[in-house]
């Protein structure tokens, strides 16, 4: 029970105090919706009928910078502050703790994610998605985003140190992952670089999902997506104790 409580509390605690802070909303809100907006927008004659091929993308592009924003707004600042090292004393075990802090990134990255879905209800018919395949993509996309804005954070000194390295892994998934341009259209050497990013896998699943035109099995994609998140969690788990734990 105590365990349980200290968990709502430290989730409750970063919902309040980091969603809103001006690094994440630059890059974890505005970026995305932003994008959204512009892609949504250069062609009206085009929108209605592009909109639902670019949702995958945009939805998976939200998850992506949500989450790692989230994780590099929260631990940066708590390690600054010295709070998160309270933590690490507190009479939880360090999982516990580590579910709780990455909980919240998790809700922030689903929410962003129907964000472009609200957005292409008002231009073009989005009957005939399927809506549980589509969440469960999010919900998986989501974990192992956040798992690796973690993985970020925790080697990071400042926000502005997490969020310079988080560009070296989100930028080259806008373009190697099949959000926007499809992997067999990517030149040869790049398409094995594809197949080890982790939102390659949930893009697929929401391609599946909106558009009906994933390239893998449903099924395969996310053993994939659940054995990424389980290697993040441990790395990050080991860099947790060996680093911050004396």
């Amino acid at each position: 029970m105590n365990a349980w409580i200290a968990y709502w509390n430290i989730l409750k605690k970063d919902i309040r105090n980091y969603y809103l802070k001006p690094p994440n909303i630059s890059w974890g809100i505005i970026f995305p919706l932003s994008w959204t907006l512009m892609q949504f927008i250069r062609t009206p004659q085009a929108g209605a009928a592009e909109a639902k091929q670019l949702l995958p993308g945009l939805m998976s592009m939200s998850v992506l910078f949500g989450t790692t924003s989230m994780l590099a707004v929260t631990i940066t600042f708590e390690r600054r502050g010295r709070s998160f090292d309270r933590l690490l004393l507190a009479p939880i075990s360090i999982t516990a703790m580590v579910l709780a802090k990455i909980s919240g990134a998790v809700l922030f990255g689903v929410v962003m994610a129907f964000l472009p879905a609200l957005l292409a209800a008002f231009i073009t018919d989005l009957s005939g998605i399927s809506w549980g395949m589509g969440i469960i993509s999010v919900l998986l996309m989501s974990i192992t985003s956040t798992l690796l804005g973690l993985a970020i954070a925790v080697s990071s000194k400042e926000v502005f140190e997490a969020q310079t390295y988080s560009n070296f892994f989100r930028f080259p998934m806008l373009f190697l992952s099949g959000l926007f341009i499809p992997i067999d259209n990517l030149p040869v050497f790049l398409q094995p670089i594809s197949y080890c990013l982790p939102l390659t896998y949930g893009v697929d699943i929401l391609n599946k999902a909106i558009t009906n035109t994933g390239i893998m099995n449903v099924w395969f994609d996310c053993l994939v997506l659940i054995g990424i998140s389980i290697l993040l969690f441990c790395f990050c788990l080991w860099n947790i104790k060996k680093k911050w734990i004396l």
